[in-house]
Formats: structure tokens, sequence, C-alpha cells
């Protein structure tokens, strides 16, 4: 996103000058110009600065103006300036949609404050456009998300997919491990097939081997008809597997078998019957150490691994906390038919001060109860949820405090040097130095869409 440019209108030369010398000195971009028409044609949709107008002047004065960009952009700030000002044009200004209105002559101190809390909106307002369409770019990928970590997950799907082998999803619960088993399918060659997923935990027992191989009329008490099993419906698609670990061991061989000729058999049934199809598992627990322990099947084991591919935990991926955030609050409020509370950056710090040991699940709800009650957890609720692998010392904890926040402001402000270092209200050299601190990048959040 581009720094915002100040557009400074006024047909009078001297006050123009004056007004763009003062802003300028104040370190910001300015555009001037002298008459409201020629400004208007510079003006779009994706403008990410303000508009600072005079009211009196010929041909299109103030009101005219913002009347324009009004039906250009309803969320554009506008601040109207006169000298002829008095309460009831006031009044007029700010119901005809304008951000504030200034009377000639106005303090230096009060119009850079009007100024700086506009450009605040204008900058919040351009972030969420930017985020609903990053959003709309990513809906095919469906993993949301800027940091390095999913970015290196979005490329190694996008290659996986097309490799057809068997593969292991590893990660903690709530991390979107049935999701990245969707995107492989969708990015496959068998995207027209089935996609066809199975809790293995959810599965009693007694239950798992009809319900994985089907069964022919009369192989048991009650089964009256042929059903077919998950295997052979999965045939030319994908078959997912999640919480692999619960695999019973006297299943695990039958299931082997499947993998390895690629042919299942329905209960009741002697005849096999020839399945094509990709088999993805996924777990939260270490399935090499399981096997070494005599609780998974090692042959099992090395068959659906394939490749592996981790999910890293919302912890490790602190950049996307925010995005996500708000992606699910404009779903939740989307879903519930309520408007999305505004974010505050308290709440953001909120957020990024939790560990999320469950995940984007946790956030998921978190996010759901934020639009509906338009409140959000207090941090002494948030802290009670930390696992136990936060205790670290005071010094520790403070510094990964200070790198998400900067990586916030970081990707908030896209990278820009400026912006970060005046949303964090410390100095360039100390931002520079904290960069160099934390290893970051600013080049990461620079988005080249």
């Amino acid at each position: 996103m581009p720094s915002p440019t100040i557009c400074v209108i006024d047909d009078h030369q001297d006050i123009r000058s004056a007004l763009v010398e003062m802003l300028q000195l104040a370190d910001y971009r300015v555009t001037a110009f002298s008459s409201a028409k020629d400004a208007l044609e510079t003006l779009d949709r994706n403008f990410t600065g303000i508009v600072i107008s005079d009211i009196r002047m010929p041909n299109m004065d103030g009101f005219e103006l913002l009347s324009r960009l009004q039906k250009l952009d309803s969320d554009l700030p506008v601040l109207l300036i006169t000298g002829h000002g008095d309460v009831q044009m006031a009044i007029s200004a700010i119901r005809s949609g304008a951000y504030d209105f200034i009377e000639k002559p106005f303090r230096r101190e009060h119009l850079l404050e009007v100024i700086k809390r506009a450009l605040d909106k204008r900058q919040l307002v351009c972030e969420n456009r930017r985020l609903k369409d990053a959003i709309a770019s990513q809906n095919k990928e469906s993993i949301i998300g800027q940091s390095s970590a999913i970015n290196s997950l979005k490329e190694k799907i996008t290659r996986l997919a097309k490799a057809d082998v068997n593969t292991l999803i590893r990660g903690e619960t709530g991390t979107g491990k049935e999701l990245t088993a969707r995107r492989l399918h969708e990015q496959s060659d068998r995207h027209k097939g089935p996609f066809v997923a199975i809790n293995c935990a959810a599965l009693p027992e007694s239950m798992m081997e009809v319900e994985l191989f089907g069964h022919e009329a009369g192989a048991f008490t009650d089964a009256k008809k042929t059903r077919i099993g998950k295997f052979e419906y999965a045939h030319q698609g994908t078959i997912f597997l999640d919480e692999v670990e619960s695999i019973p061991l006297a299943l695990a061989i039958k299931i082997l078998r499947v993998l390895q000729e690629r042919q299942v058999e329905r209960l009741g049934s002697n005849q096999s019957i020839n399945i094509d199809i990709r088999v993805i598992a996924a777990t939260k627990v270490d399935l090499k150490k399981l096997s070494e322990q005599g609780a998974f099947r090692e042959d099992l084991y090395y068959r659906l691994n394939v490749v592996e591919l981790y999910l890293p935990p919302l912890r490790e991926r602190d950049q996307d906390v925010a995005m996500l955030f708000r992606y699910f609050v404009s779903q939740a409020s989307g879903r519930f038919n309520v408007p999305a509370p505004e974010l505050s950056v308290h709440i953001i710090d909120t957020l990024m001060q939790h560990d999320w040991p469950g995940n984007v699940r946790e956030l998921i709800n978190v996010a759901e109860r934020f639009v509906l009650t338009d409140t959000l957890i207090d941090q002494h609720t948030l802290a009670s949820w930390q696992s136990d692998t936060d205790q670290q010392s005071l010094p520790k904890r403070l510094e990964r405090y200070e790198k998400r926040l900067i990586e916030e402001a970081l990707l908030q402000s896209q990278g820009s040097i400026k912006l970060t270092y005046q949303a964090l209200g410390i100095a360039r050299k100390t931002l520079y130095d904290k960069l160099t601190k934390y290893g970051l990048d600013r080049h990461r959040f620079i988005d080249d869409q």
C-alpha cells in the first residue's frame, strides 16, 4: 500500500503554499491544487490519503467537492477550511459528510492533530479493504496468512499436490490439517474426484472396519444390503485419515494391504476391488515415536509418510494473528448478520500477547465471541489458557511481545519504515536497531500486488 498523501485544495496561492510548507515540515507528502476540478481528476477510490479543501472557491466550492468525493468514496476523510465559517456552516459540513471543519485562522498544533486522526482512520479503511482483497484472492487457497511459515507451506502444497503420493500432515490441534488436505486435493489432478474425510478418533473401534471397507448384504446381523466403504467410495479421489494414530493395531494390517495393493475387500466378500486413491493422513503426535513404542505399526507409518507436511502452530506465525482475526470477525459478522465491531490497538495487543494453545480453532471461537458480545476476553482470561511452554523469564517474554508489536506495525504499514516508527512512537534509529535485533526484514511485509 503506497504511503498516504495529503491533497490540499485552495484557490489562494499564498494560503495554499503556506499550508503545503507546514505539512511538508511535519514530514507529510503533499499534493496541491488551485481548483477542485483539477484535484478530482487525480483522486480515486485507491487514494490512501486525505483531502483538505477551502470552502469558498470559484466554479466548484468545497461543499460541491465534498459531495463529489462522497460519491467517489464515502470513507475518504475530507477536512473543510474557511475564513468565513460559523456554527451553522460547521454543522452543515459535518452533516454533509466532512471529517472535520476548521476555521481560519487555525492553530498549527490543532490542525496537525486533526490530520493525524484523519490519516489513522484512512489507513484503517485502506487496510481493511486490502485485507478483504487479500482474503478474496486467497479464497481458492483457503489458507489465510502472509507469514514466511505459511507462504512456505503454500509453496509445498502446490508442489506436493501434483506428486500424487501418500502424505502425512503433522500439526497441533486446530492448526488446519483437514484444510491443508483439502487444498492438496483441490490442486491435484484428482480434484474432480471425491474428497473423503474420516476422523479415526471419532469412530468406535467396532465400526471402523465397516466404515472403511464396507460390507456385503448378510455379512453380519443387520447387514441387510451392500454398503460401499470409504476406501472404495474415494476411488479416483483422495481419502483423508484424520487422527490416524487412533487406528487399532488389529485393523492397521488391513489398511496397510490397501495401501500396498490398492485393492479392498468388503466384509463378507472374497472378491478384491481395485481402487485408485491418494491417501493423506494427519496426526497431532509423533507417529515415529509411537511406532518405536509399539503403539503404531512401523510399516504403516513408513507407508503413510512418503512425504510429511508440518503445520506450524499459531504462536510460530505471529504475523498472521491480526489478519486471521479480522477475517474470522468478518465471517462471523456475516453469518450472525450483525455489524463487525471495530478493532482497536488494545484488542490487537491482547491478541498478540496470547499463545493460542488451541491455534486457529481457538482464534475462531474468540472472534465469534467478540462479534456476538462486542467485547474481547480480557488478558487475565487469555493468560490462564497459556500452555506450560510459556514459562520464560520476564525479559524473554517482553522481547517476544516487542517483536510481535513491531511485526504487526510493519504489516499494517506495508513495510514502511516511517509509518512503522510513527505508529510505535519510537525513533527511526531505534526501529532499525530492533529490526536487526529480531532479524526482521521489512521487505517481507510489502504487498507487491
